[in-house]
Parts: structure tokens; sequence; C-alpha cells
């Protein structure tokens, strides 16, 4: 069943595909990890996630200007916590989701490992045009 979105649909749908993308990066997804556990510095977190300083603090003003951490001051030291308990719960959800899917997000052809990075249209369909008609192409005799 075909579902027709309009722009104004999509328009709505805006923050939440921001969201996500503010936890797709590996390194904000793993600070984002560790600070389940509980608050920590940016030394604490450079030192268990193996990161320089200037990665973690910039990773970490994304996930402030997102709302998703913040910090409190102690002395002339900031510990690092999440701001939205939200986070959490969605964290876990997330986790159970894969849990169910297994390899599939891994496998998948256009966010997997091996997915090349080929733009798409809105329908997930490749914007790179044909091949020229001189092209060689495979055939099934070729097989």
């Amino acid at each position: 069943m075909a579902m027709n979105q309009s722009a104004s649909d999509r328009a709505e749908l805006a923050p939440a595909a921001l969201l996500f993308h503010s936890l797709s990066d590996p390194v904000r997804l793993a600070i984002v990890q560790r600070l389940a556990v509980g608050e920590a510095r940016v030394a604490d977190l450079t030192s268990e996630l193996g990161l320089a300083q200037s990665t973690v603090s910039k990773h970490l003003a994304c996930l402030r200007d997102c709302g998703l951490v913040d910090f409190r001051p102690e002395g002339r030291q900031s510990f690092y916590h999440f701001d939205r308990p939200e986070l959490l719960d969605l964290l876990r959800s997330a986790e159970r989701l894969l849990a169910a899917t297994g390899d599939a997000v891994v496998l998948c052809p256009v966010y997997g490992p091996s997915a090349t990075e080929t733009p798409v249209t809105d329908e997930g369909k490749p914007t790179t045009p044909p091949p020229d008609d001189d092209t060689p192409r495979a055939t099934t005799d070729d097989a």
C-alpha cells in the first residue's frame, strides 16, 4: 500500500529525523552510552573512549545544542550528564529493536557498512543515471 506524504507531513517529521541524526555518529553514540552509566568529565570520556579531547568536546557541544546532555560545573571541572531521561528509554528501545532485527541493519544495502555513497531519492531509488548505451552490461549468458 503506497502512502503519499505531503511536504507538510515530511516537515512535521523533520525534528524526529534531526534527533536520530544527532545520535547517528558513532562517537556521539559512544558518549551517550557512556553517560547512560553516569556523569563524566571530558577527561573521563577521552580516557575511557580513547578519543582526543577536541573530538569529545565537539560532540558534547553537539549533544548539548540538541538538548540531550547538560553539565554541572564543579570548581574548574564540568560533569556531563543526560538532560533528558527519555533518552535512556530511546536507547533501551533501540537495543531491543536491534536485538529483534538481528543483522538486518548491518546488512542493509542502503545504510550498512557496504553501502555506497550514492545519493537516493525520497523513494529510496539511486539518483545516479543509468549507464550509457555503450557501457557493457551483464547478460544472463555472462552468468
